[in-house]
């Protein structure tokens, strides 16, 4: 490892990834700023234009249809296609700067009309291709050092949303899957970039007052220690959000080959169908429609501190609606799946929070670490994202999670092999 600190030049190139982490954060910062943004503005203030008390039932679906339209020009008509889609696996390396108009447009239009898609694939994306922006040209051509400013920005874009930079650098090395001296080589700036970002994340809103989607949980009541109820507990609950999980991704990869061939019909059809979702779902709870649209990261905190404001069956229907919804949006717009995967994990652990000898809390711990460890298959990321969302709660949590989310790892690697890289 320490060959690698001794290369010549890689020194200088820490430090250009930390003074690069400084703009690529403020530009994240502004991104999800911008989108924060937009849904009170289409959602509370053009409905009052139009004297409605709130947002009706339908309103989702209008949103969600040029959400796709503008989705399906972008892909069609701008270089880079608008970005990663979901559906599909995680395919590593530096994201180029022509590819950001379309990156940016798309994710903008996904996010801040009501997919449910989360927003950390569009920072991975624009924090890597800004970096190499503001990287001097003549270093870009060298394929190593243009990896490692790339990462580096994908890691300071990234570094707040998840709750800790120390999540936002675990989840790129899992997902980029590298190991020894590479690892090193690429996890040094990284983390320099993302200890930045997150620093000028938290500067940025206290000196704005500007408000951005992070991922947080509000505390629940304390919890010492795990009884053998829920260990037991935690190894069907586990297999059982594995099953649900690989419903979920193989409705996304039925539906993206058909998304992907006509994109400018199929694309609007389907965000009238996540719309028409969540307005079944508000016709029957009673419920605001975009509950079951966006990351869920706004619903996630309500349900966390306030779970009976969902009577069981409202929330077999959010489970429905917003379950499908994410599956669609996962092959069809431009975003990332973990925020939706968090909260449907807690949803489904409310749901079961009757089981017998199992509390809310548990029950909550258990199932938004094994469905998103499910979702992910990134369990170690999945592991660390769902004990640091819940530390507040408390540390006892934290082998009930672990157990779960292998649990749920382990079932999803034997029903649904990975395809190859």
């Amino acid at each position: 490892m320490g060959d690698v600190l001794r290369r010549p030049g890689y020194l200088r190139l820490l430090v250009a990834c930390a003074i690069i982490g400084v703009p690529v954060s403020a530009a994240a910062f502004g991104f999800l700023a911008a989108e924060h943004a937009l849904k009170p503005l289409l959602w509370e203030d053009v409905p009052d234009a139009f004297g409605l008390d709130e947002a009706p039932w339908w309103w989702g679906i209008p949103c969600l249809i040029v959400a796709g339209l503008i989705v399906a020009l972008v892909a069609k008509r701008l270089p880079g296609g608008g970005g990663h889609v979901p559906a599909e696996p995680m395919t590593p390396g530096p994201t180029a700067p022509l590819d950001l108009p379309g990156i940016l447009i798309a994710g903008f239009a996904s996010l801040g009309l009501g997919a449910v898609i989360g927003p950390e694939g569009i920072l991975l994306a624009f924090g890597s291709g800004l970096a190499l922006m503001f990287f001097p040209a003549r270093l870009r051509a060298e394929p190593s050092a243009a990896t490692i400013v790339g990462a580096s920005g994908a890691f300071a874009a990234i570094s707040a949303i998840l709750g800790s930079p120390i999540v936002g650098a675990l989840f790129m090395m899992e997902a980029v899957g590298l190991g020894g001296a590479q690892m090193f080589a690429l996890l040094l700036p990284g983390l320099l970039a993302s200890g930045v970002g997150s620093l000028m994340f938290t500067g940025l809103g206290d000196w704005t007052g500007l408000e951005v989607d992070t991922l947080a949980a509000p505390a629940m009541p304390g919890f010492e220690r795990p009884d053998i109820a829920d260990v037991v507990w935690a190894v069907p609950l586990g297999a059982l959000a594995a099953l649900l999980a690989y419903a979920i991704r193989h409705g996304a990869k039925r539906v993206l080959p058909v998304v992907k061939r006509r994109p400018l019909v199929i694309a609007p059809a389907v965000g009238a169908v996540v719309g028409a979702l969540a307005g079944a779902y508000a016709l029957v709870t009673g419920h605001p429609p975009d509950e079951a649209l966006f990351s869920g990261q706004e619903s996630l905190g309500e349900l966390l501190a306030d779970p009976e404001h969902w009577t069981d069956g409202d929330l077999v229907v959010l489970l429905a609606c917003t379950g499908l919804g994410y599956a669609l949006s996962l092959a069809t717009f431009r975003g990332g799946p973990i925020f939706p995967a968090v909260f449907l994990g807690a949803v489904l652990g409310t749901l079961l929070a009757g089981l017998p000898e199992l509390g809310r809390v548990p029950a909550v711990a258990i199932m938004m670490g094994a469905f998103t460890a499910a979702m992910l298959r990134l369990p170690v990321s999945s592991i660390l994202l769902v004990s640091i969302l819940l530390a507040s709660t408390g540390l006892g949590l934290t082998p009930l999670v672990i157990l779960a989310a292998i649990t749920a790892f382990v079932v999803t690697e034997l029903i649904d092999p990975p395809e190859p890289a």
